[in-house]
């Protein structure tokens, strides 16, 4: 699903509540932005101020505030999971390390063997998500950050979102964060749905159960357009 920034971002704030209220059970989502857009961590108060007015195929970057923590992420050729659930116990760390049992059996399948990274001293002051890596992300053998996730509890209710750097523009990159990390390097021809397959079986099989595709009514897409706006960071 291809939403604006703001909406993707007060679509998963939605669900969490809708979770927590009952209404709705466990959600596994993928999407991908309907333009190139900055996320920001809920907490992040540095980032660099030219990215207000940064470009992108003659539009300006969209600016939108996550509703989980976190640093940066650039969604340009890219894959986004999110996760809405309850009843998990442990502490935060083995949280991510039991959610991401699914993204680290998909990937296997397709080839792409993932481990938990380890932050770097400089965490604290990089603006950019995928400049390190921490134990809740996801890096291949060779160092370079595939999955970066962020989480939000609510009354013992989590939403855990990540992306999946996949094919980003380079030079869009190093002109948003200053220079180029290293990437991934995935095999030529895999496409995004067959990535969501992968994914999907690796969720049914580690968590043991069934999905089934559930889509929004108008009135729920109302409710949550009218949260979109409070993704927006003001550009002034």
């Amino acid at each position: 699903m291809r939403l604006s920034g703001g909406m993707q971002m007060a679509l998963d704030r939605w669900l969490l509540e809708q979770h927590r209220q009952g209404a709705w059970p466990s959600v596994l989502r993928f999407y991908q932005w309907e333009t190139a857009t900055i996320s920001l961590g809920y907490h992040q108060k540095r980032w660099p101020e030219r990215w207000r007015s940064l470009s992108y195929k003659n539009s300006l970057l969209a600016l939108v505030r996550r509703p989980t923590g976190g640093r940066a992420v650039l969604h340009q050729g890219e894959l986004t999971y999110s996760i809405i659930t309850s009843g998990l116990e442990g502490q935060r760390a083995e949280v991510y390390e039991q959610v991401c049992q699914f993204l680290i059996q998909g990937w296997r399948s397709l080839g792409v063997p993932l481990g938990f990274g380890q932050a770097g001293r400089g965490y604290i002051h990089n603006p950019d998500c995928f400049g390190t890596a921490t134990a809740a992300d996801l890096v291949t053998e060779t160092g370079a950050k595939l999955i970066g996730s962020a989480q939000l509890w609510q009354a013992g209710c989590l939403l855990q979102h990540g992306s999946m750097r996949l094919r980003p523009d380079a030079e869009l990159l190093k002109q948003v964060f200053g220079k180029v990390d290293l990437l991934p390097q995935l095999q030529a021809g895999l496409e995004v749905e067959q990535i969501m397959q992968a994914l999907t079986v690796a969720a049914q099989d580690c968590f043991g159960i069934e999905l089934v595709e559930r889509g929004l009514t108008q009135a729920e897409l109302a409710e949550v357009a009218a949260l979109a706006s409070t993704h927006q960071v003001n550009r002034e």
